[in-house]
């Protein structure tokens, strides 16, 4: 078994598409539409689906926007330099929500970004 894909229910879609592809550099790999259900699924990821997991972005044509609720955590994503992930992140127009640094009680660097739908990708430095 391996996990497949993580699903995010999103209000905007294009802005969603467009940053986890412009600004954390994910490729957008299908989208499809279903009028008769009025949604459109979106899969974006950092390499085919065959062999890696992906985030599946579902947009509800009819329901702009989410609470994201209190059980939900965030995507972790490995970087080799957290501080210069952030950089560029900003640099392209994202959000940094919590810049490069130790975790509380502990020593790996980690750092925090945010979707245009409020949800949280958490940066973690790996050498």
């Amino acid at each position: 078994m391996r996990i497949l894909h993580t699903m995010i229910r999103v209000g905007d879609l294009d802005k969603s598409i467009a940053f986890y592809t412009e600004i954390l550099g994910m490729q957008l790999l299908r989208r499809t539409d279903y009028p008769e259900g009025r949604f459109t699924l979106a899969f974006v990821g950092y390499g085919d689906e065959a062999s890696e997991a992906v985030l599946e972005l579902t947009h509800n044509w009819d329901t702009p926007s989410y609470e994201l609720g209190n059980g939900y955590g965030h995507v972790a994503l490995a970087v080799p330099d957290a501080a210069a992930a952030c950089a560029a992140i900003k640099a392209r127009g994202g959000k940094v929500v919590r810049e490069a640094g130790p975790m509380k009680h502990g020593s790996t660097i980690i750092a925090f970004v945010e979707d245009p739908d409020g949800y949280k990708i958490e940066l973690i430095q790996r050498a």
